[in-house]
């Protein structure tokens, strides 16, 4: 077998898991509104036991339905009517031979008020009013983060509604937390016995449920872990001060579930050994890997089965989730100090992303188990892939954090996370059947191979339709080969690299160096014609952007224009003006990032516009927001600010990057070759891989 330690099974306490591949918890959205399994949820997880998980770990699931909800469409183990949904998805889970633990959670001060106030409220009227829920998204969904930064908002909630529980009146608000300016409150002794006695009646149900076993969710931030931190325990009682104590609450959640459900019901622990705070400039600051190892010995006397190993919180996001940045298993270190002091199994989710990585750091004896969140989002047939020899056929985790932000920008509209390289994902009970392949070998020519023509032609194939690629290129990827350019953005090129193996292994041709024309696509005779013809960074009409040393971000990311030991500019701050800096900035230019609005990266996701952001500081970059660039001189920019005032900076070149435009014009060159024309992701609308992906996927099931 190629991957032998991948393919062995091992025991978590008395019970046999059939490989090493842990699916760890991910919250998806996908629960109903009253907490209760849904058929979607139960198809999403059947998807990957079908794939060939060895242990399916479920979303963070709530275990009181007051102060431990915190979004609207979570898991809750709180009530004996959630058993009987729950035991419907274990049995779906158990067909396959997959395990399923239950992760037990309270989000303590990482949470937004307004949802454990509402919450009773909501529930109730949802009872009275079947389409209630509809409503509440509907007057909830503008709700975005920087509304935890309005006065007004902020004034309201401390006011009408109750502080957060926390161990210690320590409020979130550092590094690029979400939850900030939320009130909270110390945990009164009563409330922490009542804490202790959900938890272990949560677990109860879980058995009853007939799963596998439980988890104790006391990473992340979370608040088992707030108990934990010395940062946030502030405490001094039993429940604080030394480490004993600070851990003393989990130690009577264990005793309690295995007074509830007995010996031969599995616990694990996720424990964050490491919270981080040396990268966001807290060096010394809460958990340290020195302590976090006494805690996983500590748990191990406490008599649990399994130690899931992880790190960070809030105010450390980027190191439990990481973004692209990051190097494949930069944090493998952590889970082998636990190993090298425990004898239970370590699970860990050490950004693993294939099978090789998998089987090496199991050789190493860095961990007993690999624990994957997003991989099987963006791939839920990883394991079963792995094990037919077919690693490179594996859609591989890019770390966009596409996922983050729709968990992020759903919380309050209800709908499901989604994943920018997997279109099916979280929408599996709506495909339990396969497309139809009545393509009939029609003739389908499709201009473009990047994400959205690569994916179109995938599935069309996979329909047993005749796909033809048109490419101008002399490689797959369009857009992708330029977002791959800037330093640690390797992984952005994943996606293209395996959709067009796909494709080819369906039966599609790929043909490059072909400039498309109504001429050559008529020669096919097509059936349907689809347009992918990707976008182009936009050249806005500002007085002096016509001068030879003003360029778009194109040209500095293919490399035709390369800069060293010059002062550049960069107009605009999204994403790729911030990537694009860097780049500029690693051959030894000094730059500039000018933006228009009051704050740089505005709509990014805050992970990954400080990941790049951090770097670039470090490199010397200057900032430059609230400025609108009105004129471009010869080595000179002239800047406007809201309140008038003008600004002028020495520069030797202009790099605009503020916003790309549709490359559509043969849209209008073909119409009328044939009566179906599609045009999809970025010729249709700029976007993100996701979106590119997503509108492809959706034309591609809608031809008939």
């Amino acid at each position: 077998m190629k991957y032998p330690n991948l393919f062995t099974s091992m025991n978590i306490g008395s019970v046999p898991i059939k490989n090493r591949a842990v699916m760890t918890a991910m919250c998806v959205g996908l629960a109903n509104h009253d907490g209760s399994v849904s058929e979607p949820l139960a198809a999403y997880y059947e998807e990957r036991a079908k794939g060939g998980a060895g242990l399916i770990i479920t979303e963070c699931t709530r275990i009181n339905e007051g102060d431990a909800v915190s979004h609207s469409s979570m898991l809750s183990m709180s009530h004996d009517r959630y058993i009987a949904p729950l035991k419907d998805a274990v049995d779906r889970v158990h067909a396959y031979g997959t395990k399923l633990f239950v992760q037990l959670f309270h989000p303590g001060r990482q949470n937004v008020v307004m949802f454990p106030a509402l919450w009773r409220f909501n529930e109730r009227m949802a009872r009275i009013f079947p389409r209630y829920w509809d409503l509440f998204f509907k007057i909830t969904g503008g709700f975005d983060e920087s509304a935890m930064d309005d006065p007004k908002t902020v004034k309201r909630m401390r006011r009408y509604m109750k502080p957060l529980l926390a161990p210690s009146d320590v409020p979130c608000g550092l590094g690029v937390n979400p939850i900030r300016n939320q009130a909270t409150k110390a945990m009164t002794i009563p409330q922490i016995k009542t804490l202790i006695g959900q938890f272990v009646a949560a677990a109860g149900r879980v058995q009853k449920a007939g799963a596998d076993g439980v988890e104790l969710h006391a990473a992340h931030g979370y608040l088992l872990q707030q108990f934990l931190s010395p940062y946030t325990n502030r405490r001094e009682d039993e429940y604080g001060g030394s480490l004993e104590n600070r851990m003393h609450l989990l130690k009577e959640i264990i005793d309690g579930i295995r007074k509830e459900c007995g010996k031969d019901f599995p616990i694990s622990v996720r424990l964050s050994v490491e919270e981080y705070y040396d990268m966001i400039g807290y060096a010394g600051q809460g958990i340290v890997l020195e302590e976090g190892v006494k805690m996983a010995k500590c748990l191990e006397s406490f008599g649990i089965d399994v130690l899931n190993v992880s790190s960070g919180n809030y105010d450390t996001a980027q190191t439990s989730c990481e973004p692209v940045s990051f190097a494949q298993g930069w944090r493998k270190y952590l889970a082998k100090a636990v190993k090298d002091e425990v004898r239970i199994p370590v699970i860990a989710a050490n950004l693993i992303r294939t099978p090789e990585q998998a089987e090496a750091q199991l050789a190493e004896g860095v961990q007993d188990f690999i624990g994957m969140g997003r991989p099987f989002l963006s791939d839920p047939a990883w394991v079963n892939k792995a094990e037919e020899g077919r690693s490179e056929d594996i859609q591989r985790c890019i770390c966009c954090l596409r996922c983050m932000e729709y968990f992020q920008d759903h919380i309050m509209n209800g709908e499901p996370v989604g994943c920018a390289v997997n279109p099916r994902a979280c929408r599996e009970s709506e495909m339990m059947d396969a497309a139809p392949k009545n393509g009939g070998q029609r003739q389908i020519v499709i201009v473009g191979a990047g994400p959205a023509g690569l994916t179109a032609a995938k599935e069309l194939a996979a329909r047993d339709f005749k796909v033809t690629v048109l490419e101008r290129q002399e490689e797959p990827g369009g857009q992708l080969l330029l977002a791959k350019m800037p330093p640690l953005k390797e992984k952005i090129a994943w996606p293209a690299e395996t959709l067009a193996r796909q494709a080819l292994q369906e039966g599609a041709e790929i043909r490059y160096h072909v400039d498309a024309t109504k001429e050559i696509i008529n020669s096919y005779q097509p059936y349907a014609v689809i347009l992918a013809t990707g976008g182009e960074a936009i050249a806005p009409a500002i007085p002096g952007s016509d001068a030879e040393n003003v360029v778009t971000v194109t040209p500095i990311l293919t490399g035709e224009k390369r800069y060293q030991g010059k002062k550049i500019a960069v107009i605009g701050s999204g994403m790729t003006g911030l990537e694009t800096a860097e780049l500029l900035q690693t051959q030894g230019n000094r730059v500039t990032i000018i933006e228009m609005a009051d704050k740089i990266a505005p709509g990014a996701y805050p992970v990954n516009a400080d990941d790049v952001i951090g770097r670039l500081k470090k490199g010397g970059a200057r900032f430059m927001p609230g400025r609108k660039l009105e004129q471009i001189s010869p080595n000179q920019l002239h800047l406007s600010r809201k309140d008038g005032v003008m600004e002028s900076i020495a520069t030797d070149a202009t790099v605009l990057s503020i916003g790309v435009r549709s490359r559509n014009e043969l849209e209008k060159e073909v119409s009328g070759c044939c009566d179906r024309l599609y045009v999809i992701g970025d010729a249709k609308k700029p976007g993100r891989i996701g979106d590119a992906t997503r509108s492809a996927f959706e034309v591609a099931r809608e031809i008939q």
